[in-house]
């Protein structure tokens, strides 16, 4: 049922009609086909004239925090699942205008050209068969984090600076570290297209965690080391990384590079890892076609965050519960 779900995930919200409002959204996300529009969601759930403006409040000005309801996400998730990776998966959620949190034009490599849209960061539990958001970070551009007025209107908070992606990336890994009651596993990610994946591997090695990241041909070690492709193990102060290459097909070249510091471990152990980065940018497409992932109508960092929160609880709940989920809700309170 997806009402012992939410009592599971939403259960730090301290308002029940901002709990009631979270399920009903829910709700809207699962059962919505097509564009999942507010005006939708509401009419999926409810009769009521004013759902839709409740709804709105509820999404983008109710001020709810979504660090605890992510932290229940975790809990859940790992009562319900092994994960075999923390994967982070980048997402560019494509927006007309320049008004929405964030927004700007960047290289998309799923569309493998410049779009316009807000850049993200996702924190996956990875299994076998799927993998899980958790967690999100919005990139700001210092055109937004340098802009008082922008900053203003999208309510972005005083203690959120602009921050490279590789930091951000290693704030979700901390804040994963802090929440997760099982123990760590190894981090998955791709920074081929990064500017600084070094900083990215360099921060996982300064933290103790074991990695397995998709690093570009041009990858270098600052000024200690060699530069990549190079040999298979990279010898650098008293680590050692161990470069590989993986291939779509057999017989084609190599598409991939990967870079670990895990270099005793058998090829049997690593490819397996390597599969989570696409079982995570799966599930952002699943996300995006069916789940609303970048939907949100609103232009706030507050909304926005309460929005992704709401969609990452969809998708763990239809991959993890039992199917069945009925279209309309009953007793809904009239504000959020």
């Amino acid at each position: 049922m997806i009402s012992v779900f939410a009592e599971s995930v939403f259960g730090s919200l301290r308002r029940t009609d901002q709990r009631r409002w979270a399920e009903a959204y829910l709700h809207g996300l699962i059962s919505t086909s097509g564009k999942k529009t507010v005006r939708r969601l509401a009419a999926a759930v409810s009769d009521r004239a004013t759902a839709s403006q409740s709804l709105h409040q509820f999404v983008n000005a109710s001020p709810w925090d979504w660090a605890p309801v992510r932290r229940d996400l975790v809990r859940w998730a790992e009562e319900r699942t092994t994960p075999r990776a923390w994967v982070l998966a980048e997402a560019v959620l494509r927006k007309r205008g320049d008004h929405s949190c964030g927004v700007h034009r960047r290289f998309s490599p799923l569309d493998g050209r410049s779009v316009n849209g807000q850049v993200c960061t996702g924190l996956f539990l990875a299994g076998h068969g799927d993998a899980l958001p958790v967690d999100w970070a919005l990139y700001l551009p210092e055109a937004w984090a340098d802009d008082p007025l922008r900053r203003s209107r999208a309510r972005i908070p005083d203690g959120v600076p602009h921050r490279p992606i590789e930091e951000q990336a290693l704030d979700l890994v901390d804040a994963l570290a802090a929440r997760t009651r099982l123990p760590a596993v190894p981090v998955v990610a791709d920074a081929s297209f990064h500017t600084d994946a070094d900083a990215l591997v360099r921060g996982l090695d300064r933290r103790g965690h074991d990695f397995v990241v998709a690093v570009s041909g041009r990858l270098t070690f600052g000024r200690t080391g060699p530069s990549a492709p190079g040999p298979t193990r990279l010898d650098r102060g008293h680590r050692t990384y161990r470069m590989f290459a993986t291939r779509t097909r057999p017989g084609r070249p190599a598409d991939r590079l990967w870079l670990t510091n895990m270099p005793h471990r058998r090829a049997e152990e690593l490819l397996p890892l390597t599969r989570t980065l696409g079982l995570a940018q799966e599930a952002v497409r699943s996300m995006q076609g069916d789940l609303g992932l970048g939907d949100f109508e609103g232009r706030s960092f507050p909304g926005w965050h309460h929005h992704m929160t709401l969609v990452s609880a969809a998708h763990a709940h239809s991959r993890l519960s039992v199917p069945g989920v009925p279209h309309r809700l009953a007793g809904l309170p009239v504000a959020a």
